[in-house]
């Protein structure tokens, strides 16, 4: 039987690994963590040895993750969520206490995760419990009684729907890409560009081709870059300066607020489709299931109603990384 502790590294490492790059700090985390910042950096030294390379590039004041630690966080940010999935699904608590929300990994670990500390401050009488899976469920049949889906409510006849945001998808790179290999003006020139693409293998999701034809792009059919099957790992090329990579705006905004992307060409191509917050008609929505439902909806309305003052208190709660959004 395989020994699972020889193959694995410290489970405090991981978690560590996971804080760290999600807020691109060893002091963060170790506050988020009660860790001082010493031991972050110890447990993260000891899992970069047991890998056998650098995890982070380490700044004066913050650090980020290497392209290989990116690969490694998406990994270690969903395995940990599946054993947070599983270990509550079988924790005895009042069940009214515990709202079931599906999601995709992208949208759990790029917009949900960020804000879990002021959800909680806001709902403190509710557990969120995310429930992640590769394709999206069929949340009455598996009795979860809220997910977020993309698409359009025509596609889920039996759903009550509530649109989150409207889907809108720019064109992003670093400032070091563009400082190394120029800025495009106009969307023809991300041809000559190297572009990072998702390929997502059970939801439907955007490509290059669709963007470039919306922005009336000739040659869309002959777009080069690198290729791969989570949305995370697409926008960490992007955040390593590796690639232009397509950005959902409720995903990466606060990338472009912070400065650490920049929108590349005036082009937003609006799909008309929108991320909606559904729950099975059949159903009476629990009072907590209602409330997560309005803090989320509500989340968006603040971000809309203040641009500036809720970009600036967001920056502080979301320097993260990490298709069905």
């Amino acid at each position: 039987m395989t020994n699972l502790r020889r193959l694995l590294p410290s489970f405090r490492g991981l978690v560590a690994f996971e804080a760290a790059g999600r807020l691109n700090s060893f002091t963060r985390a170790g506050h988020e963590l009660g860790m001082t910042q010493s031991a972050v950096s110890y447990a993260i030294k000891a899992l970069e040895e047991e890998v056998g390379q650098p995890l982070f590039e380490r700044g004066h004041r913050e650090v980020s993750l290497t392209t290989a630690g990116g690969r490694l966080h998406a990994e270690v940010t969903r395995s940990l969520y599946q054993l947070a999935d599983g270990i509550n699904a079988v924790r005895t608590k009042p069940a009214d206490d515990v709202v079931t929300l599906s999601v995709s990994t992208a949208f759990a670990t790029l917009w949900i995760a960020p804000r879990l500390q002021l959800m909680r401050t806001d709902l403190p009488d509710i557990e969120l419990r995310l429930h992640t899976a590769d394709r999206d469920l069929d949340i009455a049949a598996e009795d979860i009684p809220l997910g977020i889906r993309g698409g359009r409510p025509k596609n889920w006849p039996g759903y009550a729907c509530n649109e989150f945001v409207a889907e809108e998808i720019i064109a992003v790179a670093s400032p070091a890409y563009l400082k190394a290999h120029g800025t495009p003006d106009h969307p023809h020139e991300l041809l000559s560009h190297h572009l990072a693409h998702l390929d997502e293998p059970y939801r439907y999701a955007a490509t290059w081709k669709d963007w470039l034809k919306s922005a009336r792009v000739s040659g869309a059919n002959k777009v080069r870059g690198t290729r791969a099957n989570e949305y995370v790992a697409v926008l960490q090329m992007a955040l390593d300066g590796d690639a232009i990579a397509l950005g959902w705006c409720h995903l990466v905004d606060e990338f472009v607020k912070n400065g650490r992307l920049r929108k590349v060409t005036d082009h937003t191509f609006r799909t008309g489709n929108g991320y909606y917050v559904v729950h099975p008609k059949n159903k009476v929505l629990a009072e907590n299931c209602r409330k997560v439902r309005d803090w989320i909806l509500n989340q968006r309305a603040f971000v809309d109603a203040d641009g500036g003052k809720a970009s600036e208190q967001a920056n502080r709660r979301l320097n993260v990384v990490q298709s069905g959004f």
